[in-house]
């Protein structure tokens, strides 16, 4: 093999090792009032074009590895993606009887969540390579429920998306109110989503004018997207499972509709 042959592969080695490095993360902090709050940044570095946004919002966990991992996943589909954190301090809980502590105590305040969220958003907005105008949101169980919650609010997102998300509300969305197209992913065989709960929310929403869709997929149960669910599941004695068919279709679900709204 002569040495231009050589020479040529390396740099096609280069560029291929490049090409997957391009996407990094870093951590940021950012305040309200005087608690301090841990997010990730997603991104790639290997273009400074400005490019659509999107929220990350955690489970009830906290903000932890498989929320990055998510937004990573994002970074590389060509968004800018913060994994926020609804908790402070970078709180994360171990056991259920903390998460639903911690989860409890954000979703008894609404305001306060929507202060949180908007913070994180202010912070992805204003990163250089975001696109401001073109922003979304996801969440996964607690938050798939609070992105849910934002829409309601009327918080300016394109669109929000709730990964096997909590339905049930205390301040149904209002006709007119609702700037997002909503996309909700759940679980048919899951426990905590409730056939009566599914009927109200699709009520909810077309009483509302909302633009939304609802997908459920057979035989997947709740936290279906997170490979780790069914250990986790098993380990404290809790209805959850890992169900891979569902986790990619609801993913390529996500991809089709994050595309259309935040083209």
């Amino acid at each position: 093999m002569n040495k231009i042959v050589l020479g040529l592969l390396a740099v096609l080695s280069l560029v291929s090792a490049n090409s997957h490095a391009a996407v990094v993360g870093e951590e940021v902090q950012y305040k309200v009032g005087d608690t301090s709050f841990k997010g990730y940044l997603a991104y790639d570095n290997s273009s400074s074009a400005k490019r659509p946004g999107v929220l990350v919002v955690h489970e009830w966990w906290g903000q932890n590895d498989y929320a990055r991992k998510r937004a990573r996943m994002l970074a590389e589909l060509g968004y800018t993606a913060l994994a926020l954190d609804m908790y402070g301090d970078g709180k994360q809980a171990s056991h259920p009887k903390e998460a639903g502590a911690f989860s409890g105590a954000v979703k008894s305040n609404m305001p306060v969540a929507k202060e949180r969220f908007l913070a994180a958003k202010k912070v992805l907005s204003e990163f250089k390579f975001t696109d401001p105008s073109r922003i979304a949101a996801i969440g996964y169980c607690f938050g798939g429920g609070i992105v849910l919650e934002m829409a309601r609010m009327g918080v300016d997102l394109k669109s929000v998306v709730s990964f096997h998300g909590s339905l049930g509300t205390a301040n149904p969305a209002k006709k007119g109110e609702v700037k997002a197209k909503v996309l909700v992913l759940n679980g048919a065989a899951d426990p905590f989503t409730k056939p009566e709960q599914i009927q109200a929310f699709k009520q909810e929403m077309s009483n509302a004018g909302v633009d939304y869709r609802f997908i459920n997929y057979p035989d997947a149960m709740h936290a279906f997207t997170n490979p780790a669910a069914t250990e986790t599941g098993k380990k404290f004695g809790i209805p959850l499972a890992y169900n891979k068919k569902a986790d990619k279709q609801s993913w390529k679900e996500m991809k089709k509709f994050l595309k259309a709204t935040l083209k």
